[in-house]
């Protein structure tokens, strides 16, 4: 292969990339989010400054992608802390669990998406909306809501899902020494709100040694949202270089 097509790949292996080149759409992609108040202190311990925590706020995730461009078809579950950079409100990406390679491969590669394999699944129980995540064959998490119960805003649904999300992208040197650690910025700006709900909800969490989502724990659920959405993922950029 000639040096100019080895560049054009996105990645390896050369013959076969693990994932296609982006930007990636997603069609019907639909949330059940879950925000809630958890203990200050264990908060702060995960939130890498500069970011701030303001209010000891932690959003819980899933998310059903049945259509993606390039990617396919999978599910995803995550924890993200309510944070201020620089006076901006925003979220930083604590950790997501993925049931699809190449939606780990390209998360992890091309931005800076803290994803793990897990086994996460949103669904319709009957007159409830469930969703759960295991890591492995052990249960993390058990998310519940009332299915539809009441209208939210589109525009209270679009603030949710567009909000800065902040992340840390860390790659090693050859020796194991840092060779990229960073802190980057993307958003959400393509989005379509397509219907949204809010209802009672409840949130059970369960201690996990590689999986830690408990750590945080639940004291008080906030606030619910079921949002079905079609969006296009925004471009990371690096707004703090922990190595300058």
């Amino acid at each position: 292969m000639r040096a100019e097509n080895v560049v054009r790949v996105p990645t390896t292996p050369l013959d076969a990339p693990a994932f296609p080149t982006g930007p990636y759409r997603f069609v019907d992609r639909e949330y059940l989010n879950i925000t809630y108040r958890t203990d200050p202190e264990a908060l702060e311990r995960v939130v890498p400054q500069p970011l701030r925590v303001v209010e000891p706020l932690v959003r819980f995730e899933v998310m059903r992608m049945p259509d993606v461009t390039g990617l396919g078809d999978y599910t995803e579950s995550g924890q993200l802390a309510v944070v201020e950079y620089e006076g901006e409100p925003g979220e930083y990406s604590l950790s997501m669990y993925v049931d699809n390679f190449p939606a780990i491969a390209s998360g992890r590669e091309t931005g800076a998406f803290p994803k793990k394999l897990g086994r996460p699944r949103l669904f319709v129980d009957h007159d409830t909306l469930a969703g759960t995540l295991d890591y492995g064959s052990l249960p993390v998490a058990r998310a519940t809501m009332g299915y539809k119960h009441a209208p939210l805003a589109a525009e209270q649904a679009r603030e949710e899902l567009t909000r800065p999300t902040y992340m840390l992208k860390k790659l090693p040197n050859y020796d194991g020494s840092p060779r990229i650690c960073e802190l980057v910025r993307s958003r959400i700006s393509d989005l379509t709100v397509k219907g949204s709900w809010t209802g009672p909800a409840r949130l059970q969490l369960f201690a996990h040694a590689l999986a830690p989502l408990a750590d945080l724990p639940v004291l008080e659920v906030v606030s619910a949202a079921h949002i079905l959405t079609d969006l296009t993922l925004g471009r990371a950029r690096v707004v703090h270089d922990y190595l300058a």
